[in-house]
């Protein structure tokens, strides 16, 4: 679908109650069910813009002054790694234009993907906030607006600030690295296994529970051009890996194995995974919740140990989805083997 032309959205001046200077946020609406309304057809699909989104939130032009664009309008499961890196470049140019913080507005459906895509693509103290909406604007307590809010008021705070990509839903602050979408109808469906929420908005300000450490990733700045695909392929009980010796074939540059436990493939796929290893970058996830990629437990064929020894990369704490765009932006940016390792292991 292509690209809407931007909107801006000049709030009320502040009152005498907030005689300070507003921070100014720059807000990209990318489509979702926030922004969705019923059609004709049935069904509700994307319909509102950035702007439609801010005029329909009471107090935002308190917290900071902003400018609404809306540069894609689709659902979040149509979006591209291409698309956040533009929208990456746009919130580049912003920041050096002056802008203070930005916020990200997408369906649920992959905002895990998109929040930690721009963590890696956007490096500056200055706070990039994603939010969504489990409910359409048009149903009974429809959540975008408080999300918004919530958003906007994480996105302003000086607590934010160092901590690269937040998300923001149900009130509730994550970090990019670990947020991940857990139900498909709750309005919590938003849950981090590893270490929980950073913190929550409650009565109108941003209260941080804990931090995360500044990224120990070099800077991805994918150029223009096509980016490298990376097959994604979950494993389950009695898997045989057939699918394995054709990926190199399908023009797949590199690999994410989603494997059982701590990073464990039935034996009898253990060689497959080695030749694969010979030919492309392999990465070794989890499909588990929560932990990291064992790396010297277990010794039996198709164990951790095993497939490492054969040349598979271990994720660490980053779940596949995850491990995948990471493995792309470094394929893009020219990374060797041993920096693609170096960039896993800083995620634990």
């Amino acid at each position: 679908m292509p690209a809407t032309t931007p909107a801006t959205t000049t709030p009320a001046a502040p009152s005498a109650a907030h005689p300070a200077k507003r921070p100014r946020l720059l807000a990209l609406s990318l489509g979702g069910t926030i922004t969705m309304t019923a059609t004709a057809g049935g069904g509700i699909a994307p319909t509102l813009g950035a702007a439609d989104l801010v005029a329909a939130v009471p107090g935002l032009g308190e917290v900071a002054a902003v400018e609404a664009r809306s540069p894609f309008r689709l659902g979040s499961s149509s979006l591209t790694l291409a698309n956040i890196a533009a929208v990456a470049a746009e919130i580049r140019v912003a920041f050096a234009e002056g802008f203070d913080a930005a916020l990200v507005i997408q369906g649920t459906d992959t905002i895990e993907e998109t929040a930690f895509a721009l963590d890696l693509l956007v490096r500056d103290e200055r706070p990039v906030v994603v939010i969504g909406a489990m409910r359409g604007p048009q149903q009974p307590g429809a959540d975008g607006p408080a999300n918004l809010l919530a958003g906007a008021i994480v996105a302003v705070s000086a607590a934010a600030r160092g901590m690269g990509t937040l998300v923001v839903l149900n009130d509730e602050i994550h970090a990019a690295r670990f947020v991940r979408k857990a139900h498909t109808a709750l309005t919590s469906a938003f849950v981090s296994a590893n270490g929980g929420p950073l913190g929550l908005v409650a009565e109108g300000r941003a209260r941080f529970f804990s931090r995360v450490a500044p990224l120990a990733v070099p800077v991805l700045l994918p150029e223009a051009g096509d980016l490298p695909p990376v097959a994604l392929v979950k494993i389950g009980m009695g898997d045989d890996g057939r699918l394995l010796p054709v990926l190199a074939g399908l023009g797949y540059a590199g690999a994410v194995i989603e494997g059982a436990g701590a990073g464990h493939v039935p034996g009898v796929m253990a060689e497959a995974v080695g030749e694969l290893a010979a030919q492309m970058p392999v990465v070794l996830a989890s499909r588990t919740l929560g932990g990291p990629v064992f790396e010297r437990s277990y010794g039996y064929p198709g164990s951790e140990i095993d497939l490492i020894a054969r040349g598979a990369l271990p994720a660490g704490l980053l779940p596949a989805l995850k491990a995948r765009l990471l493995l792309v932006l470094a394929l893009k940016g020219g990374f060797s083997r041993e920096d693609i390792a170096a960039a896993l292991a800083a995620f634990g």
